[in-house]
């Protein structure tokens, strides 16, 4: 019979071995970083990774073990990129954005916000600037956007996450076609009210108006009630003002408490919503590649090789550089079949070593790399 604690005692001496190559191989990583210092040579190189890993497998006496030699090298070999990123990144990095101190807001600072009178939108928009600004609307997403980049606005709200409902996808999709920059945040604790003409009993709505992320989030209470048809429109406060304009008892909207105020509707029911939860992240953007002295908070997004083990890779910046990731996204890339560009928010500033190290190492093995902003999170 085998002798376990002999067994054990060798896997210990075996372990020990590997831990000395491993240190010896990684100091060899750093004379390899010192020559790529001088000579600029890239970290990452692929098709040399490639073949050196179809080399090490051969090496190996069965197929289990050929596949464990792939996963093993593939993480040392990751391990040695991380190493030479971090002595790289702070000659190599190019931090794009500038730091200010504080947000300039006055009352004649120009803000857009997405929908009309009575939004939730206007709601971020008040609560982040306050009411003495210079405010405007637009009807779309990218409407305010556009606005953003031909300056006729110093910065725009936009929503871009739901806690019940998720992503909103449009958003997404804007940030990488406009060169704008996300330089806040703000949260809104989203309470939806079903609204109707004064004189109106729910009994008599047929027809349901609201912006499809608020159907969603009411989806339940409009199961409850069959003969109430659910219709989308542009925003919450759009279908609280069609409601107003149309003067049709049978119609009803479903919106925020401030709409029903501001259009004269009376709020038939408070807090539809079927989570108690529910909120909705509003970010600030800006023209400018700028951001708060004391952020804490970066979104990126990143296009990567339709092969296996490209997302891990990436992902494995994060975990190396011990920065926490609170979000990551996914769209599909126009013209390609099942192939995304991933949208990741972490925690961090871009003046800390660590994250310099993660971004460096990201642009070098991505197909591309996108920082949309750094802001103070919520």
């Amino acid at each position: 019979m085998i002798d376990l604690q002999q067994s054990r005692e060798e896997i210990d001496k075996v372990d020990k071995q590997i831990v000395d190559l491993f240190e010896h191989r990684m100091q060899l990583a750093k004379d390899v970083a010192e020559y790529k210092i001088q000579t600029g040579k890239k970290v990452f190189d692929r098709e040399r990774e490639q073949d050196k890993l179809k080399v090490l497998k051969e090496l190996a006496g069965n197929n289990f073990n050929r596949h464990g030699i792939q996963e093993l090298f593939t993480q040392i070999m990751s391990m040695s990129r991380k190493l030479q990123y971090g002595l790289i990144s702070e000659e190599s990095f190019v931090n794009p954005f500038t730091e200010f101190e504080k947000l300039p807001i006055t009352k004649d600072t120009k803000v857009v916000c997405f929908g009309v009178r009575g939004s939730y939108t206007e709601q971020a928009m008040e609560e982040y600037f306050g009411l003495n600004i210079n405010r405007s609307y637009a009807s779309s997403f990218k409407k305010v956007m556009q606005a953003i980049k031909e300056e006729d606005a110093d910065y725009g709200v936009l929503p871009i996450e739901n806690t019940s409902t998720g992503g909103i996808s449009d958003i997404y999709d804007l940030l990488v076609e406009f060169d704008n920059s996300i330089i806040g945040e703000h949260v809104v604790k989203i309470q939806h009210a079903l609204l109707g003409l004064p004189g109106a009993k729910i009994n008599d709505l047929h027809t349901i108006y609201s912006h499809p992320q608020g159907l969603m989030q009411c989806s339940r209470y409009i199961e409850h009630h069959p003969y109430m048809k659910p219709v989308e429109c542009t925003s919450t406060a759009d279908s609280a003002k069609k409601v107003l304009e149309d003067k049709d008892m049978t119609q009803g909207a479903i919106a925020s408490k401030q709409a029903a105020a501001y259009y004269g509707l009376q709020i038939l029911e408070e807090t539809i919503n079927h989570e108690d939860t529910n909120s909705t992240r509003f970010i600030i953007i800006s023209k400018d590649k700028k951001y708060i002295k004391n952020a804490n908070k970066i979104s990126i997004c990143f296009e990567l090789p339709h092969e296996s083990g490209t997302l891990y890779n990436m992902l494995s910046h994060f975990i190396y550089n011990n920065l926490n990731m609170t979000k990551i996204e996914s769209r599909p890339l126009e013209g390609k079949v099942f192939e995304y560009r991933f949208f990741v928010d972490f925690e961090g500033n871009l003046n800390d070593a660590g994250v310099k190290n993660a971004l460096f190492g990201i642009q070098e093995e991505a197909m591309c790399l996108k920082i949309l902003g750094s802001y103070k999170s919520i």
